[in-house]
């Protein structure tokens, strides 16, 4: 582990050492082994595609939830099965727990009967959800999901101050034979609420105006959805006065409507507000094999094709290069997993301070951090 002191005295670390770190807080948080190494792999895969906001910089609030928003050793159960179309409910297990077994029931039954649609129910946080798109997408199934997080009211609708939806998240991965997926995955808030979380530890601080304060001024003081919090206390978004704002506009606020509205009320497990009901991620996923919509792979030649036009479009900035939905997060995992994790001191300061309160010693995080 070292600091760079070019990149605002960062603190790097390896990916194999922050995974074994991360396992290590959640066993003495009194998850089993593998539970455990399981939870810090999805966590840590944020990291590695530059979603830094879905992250290990979660870890403290999950273990904060521990018995109360979840609860290790909980595994899933089907509350409805009609052949294509599966209703889970996650019994408040761990996100990176649900979300496998989501994948893995959808892959299944979408190669089975060519389209399947999976409605999960109470599950614990689920992270990233572009890691379920790819998990399908490795196994050649299109995903497409909408996500809420019911009893959890952080943004304001288009022309509203107060607080309305969930981050909401939109998620869609295609795959394509012989090159990589498209993966498109993002909060239907103007930045994901971990982004805030980022830049109240001290990491990359948030645009001008993506938050508004009661009074309608917009802002990026993270405080205005955390409240005023130590550096060692668990920030919960939900103590701050203001909001998030929706992602653009009247569009997004839409489309933030839309997934409330698919994934809480249609699935039946309800949306961000405004019943007093248990925090809980819900996710209505549609999973689909192309080959039984076009049998002779067709649509690969046509969506490389495509590719390329859409990338040859002459860029902005003179060094500047037009990405597709993944092509940044590929370069990251690359860049990463070769020259460690960046984390800011006070991300880090959260971590270890942690683990001290579980137990660990200083002794045990210097070994457990050190290649």
């Amino acid at each position: 582990m070292s600091a760079d002191a070019t990149k605002k005295e960062q603190i790097v670390i390896s990916a194999k050492a922050l995974e074994r770190f991360i396992a290590a807080i959640f066993s003495a948080a009194g998850c089993e082994t593998g539970e455990a190494q399981q939870v810090a792999h999805y966590l840590l895969d944020g990291n590695l595609t530059g979603h830094d906001s879905h992250g290990v910089i979660r870890t403290s609030r999950y273990v904060s939830w521990i018995g109360e928003r979840v609860f290790p050793g909980r595994e899933v159960s089907i509350a409805n099965d009609s052949g294509n179309m599966v209703v889970i409910d996650g019994n408040f297990a761990f996100g990176q727990v649900v979300g496998p077994k989501a994948v893995e029931l959808g892959v299944a039954r979408a190669k089975k009967h060519g389209v399947a649609v999976v409605a999960v129910r109470d599950s614990g946080h689920m992270g990233r959800i572009g890691t379920w798109a790819e998990m399908a997408a490795e196994q050649g199934i299109v995903f497409i999901s909408f996500v809420n997080v019911r009893s959890s009211l952080l943004v304001a609708p288009y022309g509203g101050t107060e607080r309305r939806m969930s981050t909401a998240p939109f998620t869609a991965g295609i795959p394509v034979t012989g090159t990589d997926p498209i993966i498109l995955d993002f909060a239907t808030s103007a930045v994901a609420e971990g982004k805030a979380l980022v830049a109240l530890r001290g990491g990359k601080p948030l645009p001008a105006d993506v938050l508004i304060e009661p009074n309608g001024k917009r802002s990026s003081d993270p405080r205005v959805l955390y409240g005023d919090v130590s550096p060692t206390q668990v920030a919960n978004p939900m103590n701050g006065a203001g909001a998030l704002r929706a992602l653009g506009e009247h569009k997004g606020s839409g489309l933030a409507f839309l997934v409330e509205i698919l994934a809480g009320a249609l699935t039946g497990a309800g949306c961000a507000g405004p019943l007093p009901r248990a925090y809980a991620n819900n996710m209505l996923a549609i999973f689909m094999d192309p080959e039984a919509l076009n049998g002779n792979s067709g649509y690969a030649e046509e969506i490389r094709s495509y590719v390329e036009f859409f990338k040859s479009s002459r860029p902005e900035e003179a060094e500047g290069e037009v990405l597709i939905p993944g092509d940044k997060e590929r370069a990251l995992r690359a860049e990463r997993l070769a020259n460690g994790i960046p984390m800011s001191p006070g991300a880090w300061k959260d971590l270890t301070a942690t683990a001290l309160r579980l137990g660990l010693s200083e002794d045990d995080i210097a070994r457990l951090t050190t290649d």
